[in-house]
């Protein structure tokens, strides 16, 4: 084949619909790829191209970026696999939130981060331990948060510690949460990194929790029916919306047992949508109820949040979070990376909530995943 007759894309994605809030892009339009990256968006691109795949009818994404997740697989007995429960299931870029503290994160360096395809980061634990079993509370013995291990970890390990993670329910830190946050958020103040709480089931009320947090520290579990949530009857709870307004962010985490829909419905009609929606996938729940990070859009958008709100949440949101924004995650712009997600709406299917409550709606399901423009295996959505 002579130069001139060398096609000017690899592939290019036409007559779907891009979805791309970083940059505002919304419309029918071609995406065309080269190598590795994002060619050009654009109309009339597909005569240019050596493969052409047709997306009518579909949602052309940035590749998905989950800001919550447990993926320290035959360490921890929460770990799912990450390649398969995440990058198979249209998402390039990962947050662990808390399943590895510093005592195990050379392993989960190792063992996850290092092995995968997929760019991951970590929300670490301020327990040495991590959460190696959740039938016991990694910080029932307070001792176990030790700040120089910390601090030395997230140091040492800037490209993966992204923040720090503390779970607040009363069987894991006890008596002494408030004490426990202190220090915490005081590691997170020293090593300039957000803090991760994790509400449900705290010992006191939820604004007795928020007055510590800073702006930038995240809320996980926001739409939890547990004990404590942001609900105050049918309305968002005075002190939520106060932190929210000074820039603490808020984390749907749907989980095995912390996403409501009735707590979500509340708080979707009133307009308060989560600043990160994941998934909180663990190998308690990837095969149900939660399944994947799409599924827990889709469930969102069937309570009444827009799909271009769901798509910010899952994409540039917890990328910006994480720091992977600089590195081209969570947007699809000309000169990027092409991490590409492409969509499309499945027939109604009984979804249900951590409480077995459910709901008939579509689902939302990957046909195609691109990872640096090279394809990757998807399977079949696990609630089949």
């Amino acid at each position: 084949m002579t130069e001139e007759n060398k096609p000017a894309y690899d592939r290019v994605l036409t007559g779907g619909t891009v979805i791309d809030p970083a940059s505002g892009t919304e419309g029918r339009l071609d995406v065309a790829i080269s190598g590795g990256t994002v060619a050009a968006i654009g109309e009339g691109l597909a005569a240019g191209a050596a493969e052409v795949t047709d997306c009518t009818g579909r949602w052309v994404l940035p590749g998905l970026v989950e800001g919550h997740t447990h993926i320290f697989q035959h360490v921890s007995k929460v770990g799912a696999p990450a390649d398969e429960a995440h990058l198979r299931r249209g998402v390039v870029a990962a947050a662990d939130a808390g399943t590895a503290g510093a005592s195990t994160f050379a392993a989960f360096r190792r063992l996850v981060v290092e092995p995968s395809p997929m760019r991951i980061t970590n929300f670490l634990n301020v327990s040495v331990l991590g959460l190696i079993d959740f039938r016991f509370g990694e910080l029932l013995n307070p001792d176990t948060l030790v700040p120089d291990d910390a601090l030395e970890t997230a140091a040492a390990n800037p490209d993966v510690v992204r923040g720090f993670k503390i779970r607040l329910s009363e069987d894991v830190v006890g008596d002494n949460w408030r004490m426990l946050l202190k220090k915490s958020i005081d590691v997170a103040e020293q090593a300039g990194l957000p803090l991760m709480v994790h509400i449900g089931e705290t010992s006191e009320p939820l604004p007795a929790v928020l007055e510590h947090l800073r702006a930038g520290d995240v809320v996980a579990h926001c739409y939890t029916g547990k004990p404590h949530g942001i609900l105050d009857g049918d309305a968002i709870q005075p002190a939520v919306a106060e932190a929210r307004e000074r820039g603490v962010l808020f984390d749907s985490a749907h989980g095995k047992s912390n996403l409501s829909f009735e707590v979500a419905r509340r708080a979707i009609a009133r307009g308060f949508y989560p600043d990160v929606l994941s998934s909180d996938t663990s190998a308690r729940n990837w095969r149900g109820p939660v399944f994947d990070l799409l599924t827990s859009m889709a469930k969102l958008v069937a309570l009444g949040m827009p799909l271009t709100e769901a798509v910010t949440r899952a994409t540039v949101r917890p990328a910006r979070l994480l720091g992977l924004d600089t590195e081209g995650y969570g947007r699809l712009e000309p000169g990027g990376p092409a991490h590409v997600t492409v969509v499309e709406e499945t027939a109604e299917t009984v979804l249900p909530d951590a409480a077995g409550n459910t709901i008939t709606a579509p689902r939302l399901e990957p046909v195609l995943v691109l990872h640096k423009g090279e394809p990757v295996e998807t399977v079949p959505w696990r609630g089949l």
